[in-house]
C-alpha cells in the first residue's frame, strides 16, 4: 500500500525511507499494529500553521480506514473541513540500547505512519457502528446493554466522528537481539 500514486494532483507521496533496513513492508504486520495500537497522533495543517492531535482510535481493516471522535465543534473539525489532508502515526517504544558512544546509543521501536484524507461522518448508522467497534476495542470487558447503554443517534449527534481514508502508509521497526548487552526498559535504570 505504501507510496501509491493517484490521478489526484493533491495526493502527497511520502518521501523514501532513509533507513530501508528498518522498513516494514508487510501489510499484514501494519494492519495488526494499527489494530492493537491504543493511541495515535494526527497531524493537520491550515495555511502555514501545523497542528497535532492525539486521540484513541479504531482501525477498521474492512474499510481500511481509521475512526476517532472528538467534541462536536472544535478546532480539529474546523481545520479538517478546510484541509482534509492528514498524517496519522502510532508508535511503540522498546528497550533502550546502550553503547560505548552517545552517538551509537539507540532504542527499539515500531511505528506506522498513515497518509490520507479525513472527513466527518454524516451517516449516523455508520458512525454508531464504528463507535461501537471503537468501544469494543478499548473496553473489551464491558458489554453493551449490560455494563453501559448502547450508543444512540442522539449521542452520535453530540460528537464528531472522523474517518481517515488511508491512501498510503509506511512502517519501521528496530529490534535488537534479546541478549543485547545492557538493554533495559525506560525507567528501570537510573
Amino acid at each position: 500500500m505504501k507510496n501509491e500514486s493517484t490521478e489526484n494532483s493533491e495526493q502527497k507521496i511520502p518521501p523514501c525511507m532513509r533507513r530501508a533496513d528498518r522498513e516494514v513492508s508487510d501489510d499484514k504486520w501494519i494492519r495488526k499494529f494499527l489494530t492493537i495500537a491504543p493511541l495515535g497522533i494526527m497531524a493537520t495543517a491550515l495555511e502555514s500553521q501545523p497542528f497535532v492531535t492525539h486521540n484513541t482510535f479504531y482501525y477498521d481493516e474492512d474499510s481500511n480506514a481509521i475512526y476517532m471522535h472528538t467534541a462536536k465543534n472544535g478546532h480539529l473539525r474546523s481545520v479538517i473541513e478546510k484541509n482534509p489532508r492528514v498524517c496519522f502515526t502510532v508508535a511503540e517504544m522498546g528497550r533502550l540500547l546502550p553503547a560505548d558512544t552517545a552517538r551509537e546509543m539507540s532504542v527499539e521501536y515500531s511505528s506506522v505512519i498513515v497518509y490520507g484524507k479525513a472527513s466527518v461522518l454524516s451517516d449516523m448508522r455508520l458512525a454508531i457502528d464504528k463507535m461501537s467497534r471503537y468501544i469494543k476495542k478499548h473496553f473489551p470487558h464491558l458489554e453493551s446493554g449490560k455494563d453501559y447503554h448502547p450508543i444512540t443517534e442522539k449521542e452520535i449527534r453530540e460528537i464528531t466522528v472522523f474517518r481517515i481514508e488511508i491512501e498510503s502508509w509506511t512502517a519501521k521497526k528496530k529490534e535488537a537481539e534479546p541478549d543485547f548487552p545492557g538493554a533495559f526498559c525506560f525507567g528501570s535504570k537510573s
